[in-house]
């Protein structure tokens, strides 16, 4: 059993405002990104144990909800995170599962995109009371090089 405590994602609880930066081609190497404005709201679920993530993802060519469900498992200290996209309501996404260490979550996957097999990375960094950074990143040669091709700057609202 793991003594790492589920409040881990304690500080994502409340309403945000958030600011996405999106790469427009992935795997691509490209470097054109597109911005655009989104809201979030986290609330815990399973007695504490987990947690969901309502979001409204202003596209440029219009906006979409889509949640992020998470659940700890007490016996590993590791987090399983799924997507879950309004525009695609009967696809849940292949978790990303990881943990916190020093300040910072990492959660790992293998997928595919396009294709082709990847690993997929979350990053989540810069917490800080009223602000945090989500990123996600692809690598398509087994974790040796990363593609980060989405960043979420949060900005607490409530």
């Amino acid at each position: 059993m793991s003594n790492r405590p589920v409040s881990e994602f304690d500080f994502e609880f409340g309403a945000w405002k958030v600011q996405h930066r999106r790469l427009k081609e992935r795997l691509k190497n490209s470097d054109d990104w597109e911005t655009f404005e989104g809201t979030s709201s986290t609330q815990p679920i399973l007695g504490g144990g987990g947690n969901v993530e309502d979001n409204v993802i202003g596209f440029p060519d219009g906006a979409y909800r889509a949640i992020a469900l998470r659940s700890f498992d007490t016996g590993t200290g590791l987090w399983a995170i799924w997507w879950l996209d309004a525009r695609h309501p009967h696809v849940l996404d292949v978790p990303v599962v990881g943990s916190f260490k020093d300040g910072v979550g990492t959660f790992l996957a293998d997928d595919v995109f396009r294709g082709v097999p990847i690993k997929v990375r979350f990053l989540w960094s810069h917490i800080l009371p009223g602000s945090c950074r989500w990123q996600q990143a692809f690598s398509p040669d087994g974790g040796q090089t990363w593609e980060t091709n989405w960043v979420m700057e949060f900005a607490r609202v409530i």
